[in-house]
């Protein structure tokens, strides 16, 4: 495959537009509209649910060479921004959804599959925050993720341990992730 421009599209969730970053405006991810992402002649077709605290996505692949079959996943929340990306600069892309949790502790997760040599997708391992424990201190929530470069980048705020939910004094944190093969996968592995 020749190496390709990567064209970075946005999508935002109508029912998590205020928490979003509106500054980039996109095509709405909410069904029954969805979204679609392109890298090449590879597309990404989303949908999500977004009427309660546990919603459904669907992620209709296109263009790949062996499996174009339709991924449907529960999440935890709801998925606020998609984002195409190369991180591992393998001239394949992989799909970011970016989910947030209700409730008032707002807490982040990620529903991600890579391309594999243009032929199929699988998913790709965000490990939990009890993996990383002093990179997590003072996180209760509220974070954001976001592609950058060749990173993810999550950002949150830090809380001391008299602080209330809705008042952290802590400052905030920004980690930030690399794409690496895994075991049985794809894996986001912290940077140091």
């Amino acid at each position: 495959m020749t190496q390709k421009t990567l064209r970075l599209l946005i999508c935002l969730a109508a029912a998590a537009s205020a928490q979003a970053d509106t500054a980039c405006p996109g095509a709405q991810l909410a069904a029954p509209a969805g979204c679609e992402l392109s890298y090449g002649d590879i597309r990404f077709a989303l949908q999500a649910s977004a009427g309660g605290s546990i919603n459904q996505l669907r992620i209709q692949p296109a263009g790949l060479a062996v499996d174009n079959s339709e991924i449907s996943t529960e999440l935890d929340g709801t998925a606020y921004r998609a984002e195409i990306a190369d991180l591992d600069s393998n001239g394949w892309p992989e799909v970011y959804v970016f989910v947030s949790s209700a409730g008032s502790g707002s807490y982040g997760s990620l529903a991600a599959y890579a391309v594999n040599n243009g032929k199929s997708i699988t998913p790709i391992y965000l490990p939990p925050p009890e993996q990383s424990p002093r990179d997590f201190q003072g996180y209760m929530g509220h974070d954001r993720f976001a592609v950058e470069g060749d990173q993810l980048m999550r950002r949150f705020p830090v809380y001391r341990p008299t602080d209330s939910n809705a008042t952290p004094t802590g400052g905030s944190r920004e980690l930030r992730y690399r794409l690496v093969p895994g075991e049985a996968g794809w894996v986001l592995q912290l940077v140091p």
